[in-house]
């Protein structure tokens, strides 16, 4: 396994995270599809992170409606202190007006919730799911800095911000001396990449750390989907185009992918998180299992080396236009590397 800094930490995280969403949910949609995993099978799961050298773990208070978090506290146990525990709030957790969001008043019971379903004294990295257009960013801001002063979170991000959005809670923590953010949590994939506009230069340029989950697409970038209609239909994504993906251009990126793991002797997942990881700006990519055999093979996407050439044909069949107002300014790659490639 590999590490990297947390953004502007001390502190020095795997560049393959567990992600944890498969675990809980029983026969209750659509946690059973996404996974319904229970404790002994969850065990398993955390096992072969572990042994693999994974010390970031993630989850988030709605993953089964609270279940999630509390198998993985369960199954952790005594090793709790080998990993780094990342979890999220926002989503609604209850049905009173306040049992959403980033009030004061919810960022306080949410963070209670969850150091109880995961049976902790503290989490390592309490990242904010979304934004809340409600709410003050000093106003989550001076709730999460409380939580930090108390030793309850040592530090504190945020995900599916726009760029725009993160800098405003930036702003607000520089201004008013409160905790900052130091890494974000984003969708990206050969099949998605929209940060690659603002989200991730943003990112650098601020020395934020970027976490990735989805990178296969939402299993759409397994090598198990082509053009001629091959498919698993067991997949969650075989039941929702989530994240979305373009037909066409997902395609035309697997067939790419193919070529490039036909190269190296890899699986064609592999190849597609090792391109993931190569990016500039990319700390940690989040990788989630059903069973451990097929944990073991995503991790193995750490070992992959890709060379210029196949990061060069990867880029272009999953290429976007260049935005303005980048080919307006005229900025050349070699000086701009998190700019758009064309």
């Amino acid at each position: 396994m590999q590490y990297e800094r947390l953004g502007a930490t001390g502190v020095f995280v795997s560049r393959m995270a567990l992600g944890t969403m498969t675990f809980g949910g029983g026969t209750t949609p659509p946690w059973n599809i996404i996974g319904g995993l229970d404790d002994k099978a969850a065990d398993e799961i955390v096992g072969v992170a572990l042994d693999a050298g994974v010390n970031l773990v993630d989850t988030a208070d709605i993953y089964a409606g609270g279940e999630c978090e509390e198998i993985l506290g369960r199954v952790l146990g005594s090793r709790r202190q080998e990993v780094l525990l990342a979890t999220k709030l926002f989503g609604r957790m209850g049905q009173g007006p306040n049992e959403v969001g980033l009030s004061r008043s919810w960022v306080t019971k949410a963070l209670e919730g969850s150091l109880r379903r995961l049976g902790t004294d503290h989490i390592d990295l309490y990242q904010i799911h979304s934004f809340d257009p409600l709410t003050p960013p000093e106003e989550t801001l001076g709730a999460l800095d409380d939580a930090v002063r108390q030793g309850k979170i040592r530090y504190i991000g945020a995900s599916n911000l726009a760029a725009w959005q993160m800098m405003r809670y930036l702003g607000a923590a520089d201004l008013h001396h409160l905790s900052r953010f130091v890494s974000q949590q984003v969708y990206y994939s050969l099949a998605g990449r929209d940060i690659e506009r603002e989200i991730l230069p943003m990112a650098v340029d601020r020395g934020l750390a970027t976490l990735v989950y989805s990178p296969l697409a939402g299993g759409f970038l397994s090598g198990k989907f082509d053009r001629t209609g091959a498919g698993d239909a067991g997949s969650r994504r075989a039941h929702a185009d989530v994240p979305p993906v373009d037909p066409e251009r997902g395609y035309d990126i697997v067939d790419a992918l193919r070529v490039v793991a036909e190269r190296h002797g890899a699986g064609v997942a592999q190849v597609a998180i090792a391109w993931t990881l190569a990016q500039p700006g990319v700390t940690s990519a989040i990788v989630g299992a059903r069973r451990p055999a097929q944990l073991s093979d995503t991790l193995a996407a750490v070992d992959v080396r890709l060379t210029d050439d196949d990061l060069k044909e990867l880029d272009a069949a999953g290429a976007l236009p260049v935005p303005y107002p980048d080919w307006g300014q005229g900025r050349p790659a070699d000086r701009f590397p998190m700019a758009v490639r064309s």
